[in-house]
């Protein structure tokens, strides 16, 4: 979109909001150096999962001596939830909020995540991808499936794109392979009506803001149940908001959450216009 990247409402200006058609995979350093893959400027990756989340901190995360024993070695699931439950998938923290239905062009070059991606292809399988910032790496993330590659180099790195899907908690960290695994169940809504009005609202919010910058869209399927999630990745909205987003277990309230995201980016894209068009009204000579 012709806008501005929303940063939080109210915090501050945005610049330039973009379709998801719009982004280019490209390339940022890690905290300890290393190159990695990210999908939008200013992601960084730990080498490390340092933590995840402060709930799984707190109940005693577990790290098996090797995943492949987890039978001979069975993990205790939480009080309420099964181990039959879960399931082990490979884990990719970064910068980044994938939503579901979102799609993300990824730069791959770290060997282990190049490994990753290609046994994800070959078996026709998913990736976790946490959103991690300087202080954790959330728990609660999405599954990212590869449902295409861009381009692939002669070294091995790898443009792709991936489309978020359902989403997880982890909850019990793996070892044994060279990127990170774990134990990890589904995360679904609670049970709750949604008001007809609400979506409508989101709705209107999204067209008035595509309309403002000369977007063209795809119909909106106001009755979609995850119509939140549609309208919120097809704009740049910043991860904190993206992941409020992704932990919010009621469409009702992911619904009045992005109506209230999208106004602001309207807002803020009528503000950073005036002020556009004022500062060349004073620069100009009469």
């Amino acid at each position: 979109m012709d806008g501005a990247v929303l940063q939080r409402p109210g915090e501050r200006l945005v610049h330039a909001a973009v379709l998801v058609e719009q982004r280019e995979p490209v390339e940022a350093r890690a905290r300890h150096g290393d190159l990695e893959m990210v999908a939008t400027a200013g992601a960084v990756l730990d080498t490390q999962l340092r933590r995840v989340g402060k709930r799984v901190a707190q109940k005693g995360l577990q790290a098996l001596g090797h995943h492949m024993l987890m039978l001979a070695m069975p993990p205790v699931p939480a009080p309420g939830r099964t181990l039959w439950a879960m399931e082990e998938i490979g884990l990719f923290p970064l910068g980044i909020v994938l939503l579901p239905t979102e799609r993300v062009p990824l730069h791959i070059f770290e060997p282990r995540y190049r490994e990753l991606v290609h046994e994800c292809l070959e078996h026709e399988r998913e990736f976790g991808l946490l959103f991690e910032d300087e202080d954790s790496v959330r728990e609660l993330g999405t599954r990212a499936q590869v449902i295409e590659v861009l381009e692939r180099f002669d070294d091995g790195r790898m443009n792709i794109l991936v489309e978020g899907g359902s989403r997880f908690r982890v909850e019990q960290l793996t070892q044994g392979r060279s990127f990170m695994t774990a134990l990890v169940e589904s995360v679904s809504d609670e049970a709750g009506d949604i008001d007809p009005e609400t979506a409508g609202k989101a709705a209107g919010s999204f067209r008035a803001l595509a309309a403002l910058a000369d977007a063209e869209t795809d119909e909106i399927d106001e009755g979609s149940p995850q119509l939140s999630f549609e309208l919120a990745a097809q704009v740049e909205l910043d991860a904190e908001s993206k992941q409020q987003l992704l932990e919010l277990r009621s469409e009702q309230s992911r619904l009045e959450l992005v109506a209230e995201l999208l106004d602001a980016a309207r807002i803020a894209l009528i503000t950073t216009r005036e002020l556009g068009d004022r500062a060349k009204r004073n620069g100009s000579r009469l």
